[in-house]
């Protein structure tokens, strides 16, 4: 499998790595009345790519190209997401990432990772075992953070599909420059917003995603 190949499967919201169970903030911010139609959406996705997206590329990024290890892309990692419940959030999808992974690239040492490692960590290995760029892995993160919320929101607020389609067209030059970024050095930065998000879905009584 070519490099791109790998990079639009690992892009693809049916991958089997419980990501379409997670809304990155996204029903909450919907529940909150934070997100209540297109342009709110529009505005809550900027912030995801910009913020968790670009974190987590960084730090996925850094150990592909061996910057980090693994031990020290799950630290950094906790460092820069303040909030116990994204914590959870990011190892649950790095657990179901390296799941699967397993099968895919069952040559590959994937017992370095642990677990339950970070999406980041995961995604950083996962890149490099699948012979990817480090860019090709930060994009990959950022562009499924940005779809992820998109996907949960057109659900949740019954959007019309082609409207979100047209929206991540319309932010796909974010998602690039902020891959691109990401590929260069640590991103230090955290959302409050996102945080506080994150936390109240997870006390919330039978929410719909995960997180």
């Amino acid at each position: 499998m070519s490099a791109l190949s790998t990079l639009l499967t690992l892009s693809d919201s049916r991958l089997p790595t419980g990501g379409h169970v997670h809304s990155g903030g996204a029903e909450e911010a919907v529940t909150s009345g934070l997100v209540v139609d297109l342009p709110t959406l529009r505005a809550f996705l900027r912030r995801r790519i910009r913020t968790t997206g670009l974190v987590t590329a960084s730090v996925a990024a850094a150990l592909h190209r061996g910057a980090l290890t693994v031990t020290e892309a799950d630290r950094e990692t906790d460092a820069r997401t303040p909030a116990p419940a994204a914590r959870r959030a990011s190892r649950a999808q790095g657990r179901g990432l390296v799941r699967l992974a397993r099968r895919v690239w069952p040559q590959s040492d994937w017992d370095a990772l642990g677990t339950a490692p970070h999406l980041a960590s995961a995604s950083g290995a996962v890149g490099a075992a699948a012979g990817m760029a480090p860019e090709q892995t930060a994009l990959s993160v950022v562009y499924t953070t940005m779809t992820g919320s998109a996907t949960a929101a057109q659900r949740l607020l019954a959007l019309d599909p082609g409207d979100v389609a047209a929206l991540t067209f319309e932010l796909s030059a974010l998602c690039d420059q902020t891959a691109a970024e990401a590929g260069k050095d640590l991103a230090d930065l955290s959302d409050p917003l996102l945080d506080v998000l994150a936390q109240r879905h997870a006390a919330r009584e039978r929410p719909l995603f995960v997180s």
